[in-house]
């Protein structure tokens, strides 16, 4: 119930005991301000881990053929492992229950020219597939598709960068025809990448064009799988040993042998790389609430103190009738008003404090640090007990004081 005589005599304590009452407050305030900076940093961590993935599918694995290392079935180790377009055909038919798209990639470098302008571009060979995996964003006009495969199309599409470049000015690539390493390709796309700006400066074909002019060959450096997002990451890694046993039975690759055939599984990568942002956001949790604990029996061992100053004062409130309840009560009170309120100036502090910082310690892999919603309630709620145990323990010894030794108190 509120009591306004109770809250006179709360303020009027701290009027008259502004020092205590500063000090009392900044332990608290300077345990959460911690504990919310802490916390946010942790946050950065993992969103700078997040943000490490994001421009890629999560949902994706990357095969990679190698060199053996082991003599297997016959053939000799050293011998250099090579994907062909039949894995591709092959994978979807015998995964058709995992694989949601798939796609070949081949790398390449091409001095490109259009006018009086020219620079060397990373040019990949790709199936239409690809611009899930790497989530283009198409600008303008379109990506590869089926029909530039399948006719081995001189189509291409050009990142954001590589139109700057090659077309000052602002000037609009669509439609025109580069010089791509000697042969003339018509730009039917314009795409942008959130993976920053060396993104933007690849320049995608048709992989059955690239192996046309490599001699008509059938050979690709890489393969690229969709898996479907309902299998789950149980199904997602089941797949991926269904799939290295496959691959490495096909192409006579040792079971153990690491060199011969690589699958670089993102999804696995990204769940290991947030399992260990969570156990670093855990250990800076756990310094926080060991610095807001301190700060929290700061105030209780201050308030002890509080409670043996105000002795004399409590007896004679005892002598006069008072409860031990009510004796209780108003010592937990002012515990609980002084720490509920530094807590919040701490708060406030720390939030803006984050906000300050915003992406500036990006080079220290802390991207945009904050605390949710969620979280500033939990912090309250922290406040509010601790705010109590630490006033319990020095108000139920304030209600044990008998009256007439609390008199001769001196």
């Amino acid at each position: 119930m509120f009591s306004r005589d109770r809250w006179q005599e709360i303020f009027e304590t701290i009027r008259k005991n502004k020092l205590r009452t500063f000090l009392s407050g900044f332990t608290v305030a300077l345990g959460i301000l911690i504990f919310t900076a802490l916390f946010g940093m942790g946050n950065g961590l993992k969103n700078a881990f997040y943000e490490f993935f994001v421009d890629d599918a999560t949902n994706t694995f990357f095969v990679y053929a190698g060199t053996t290392s082991e003599p297997y079935r016959g053939f000799k180790a050293g011998r250099r492992v090579q994907f062909r377009n039949d894995d591709i055909a092959d994978l979807k038919k015998d995964f058709p229950m995992y694989v949601d798209y798939i796609t070949p990639r081949i790398n390449r470098s091409f001095l490109t020219k259009y006018g009086t302008e020219s620079n060397t571009y990373s040019t990949r060979g790709v199936g239409p597939a690809h611009q899930f995996n790497e989530k283009t964003i198409i600008m303008k006009g379109r990506y590869i598709n089926e029909n530039d495969v399948k006719t081995q199309a001189k189509s291409v599409v050009i990142g954001r960068l590589v139109e700057k470049d090659l077309f000052p000015n602002g000037g609009d690539a669509l439609g025109k025809y580069i010089d791509l390493g000697g042969i003339a390709y018509k730009v039917v796309g314009v795409f942008q990448d959130d993976g920053g700006d060396n993104e933007e400066r690849y320049i995608y074909i048709p992989y059955s064009t690239l192996q046309l002019t490599e001699l008509n060959t059938d050979k690709i450096d890489q393969i690229i799988i969709g898996y479907k997002l309902e299998v789950g990451y149980a199904g997602a890694m089941a797949f991926d040993k269904s799939l290295n046993r496959y691959l490495r039975d096909k192409h006579n690759v040792a079971p153990d042998d690491r060199n011969g055939i690589f699958i670089r599984n993102i999804a696995d990568v990204v769940q290991q790389n947030m399992m260990f942002a969570n156990v670093i956001q855990l250990v800076v949790i756990f310094v926080g609430i060991g610095t807001l604990i301190a700060g929290i029996i700061g105030i209780s061992n201050i308030m002890v103190f509080v409670v043996k100053e105000r002795t004399k004062e409590l007896g004679i409130r005892k002598a006069l009738g008072a409860t031990p309840g009510n004796v209780i009560g108003l010592v937990l009170q002012e515990s609980i008003f002084i720490t509920t309120i530094a807590g919040y100036i701490g708060l406030v502090l720390g939030i803006v404090l984050l906000r300050l910082i915003g992406n500036s310690l990006e080079d220290y892999f802390i991207v945009n640090p904050s605390v949710g919603t969620g979280t500033l309630i939990g912090a309250t709620l922290i406040l509010i007990f601790f705010g109590a145990v630490a006033g319990y323990v020095p108000a139920r010894r304030a209600a044990k004081i008998k009256p007439i030794v609390a008199l001769r108190d001196d």
